[in-house]
């Protein structure tokens, strides 16, 4: 059986999704955990749906304040003017929907995320909720994935 807390950075610190694995561990596997995280997702209220999304760190946060396993995601060999289009464009989407902006980064540079964050300010904050939860997830799996490869 998967001992819990050495997988919890699957997760960031999620609370109310932390929360809810921890009462079910032990998982047989981490696939298992993640399969589970996912259902649990829909369960969650709204709120505690935007906790688990704001426990992710923002796009272009300074190295301080990102887990191991964010920086090594977002890297940061980027031009002064990319973190702040960046920076600029996270304010703007938090102020419209009320949660952070979360993407599956998956190695690219940040400049290659601004277009994005761009067209997801177009979505609807239901929209965006979804997507960030499956953006999440998507970040889960490829950590895992990338710790058994």
């Amino acid at each position: 059986m998967l001992e819990l807390p050495r997988q919890l950075n699957l997760f960031e610190n999620a609370g109310p999704l932390l929360a809810r694995l921890r009462a079910e561990a032990p998982f047989p596997s981490e696939a298992a955990m993640v399969a589970r995280a996912r259902e649990i997702v829909t369960t969650l209220s709204e709120a505690e749906q935007i906790a688990v999304i704001n426990a992710h760190p923002r796009i272009g946060e300074r190295p301080d304040q990102l887990s191991a396993a964010s920086l090594a995601e977002q890297g940061y060999d980027e031009p002064p003017e990319v973190m702040l289009r960046l920076a600029v464009l996270n304010e703007e989407y938090e102020q419209k929907f009320g949660f952070r902006f979360v993407v599956f980064v998956n190695r690219r540079p940040k400049q290659a995320i601004v277009p994005v964050l761009e067209a997801r300010l177009r979505s609807t904050r239901d929209e965006e909720r979804r997507t960030a939860l499956r953006e999440i997830l998507a970040i889960a799996e490829d950590r895992l994935t990338r710790r058994e490869g």
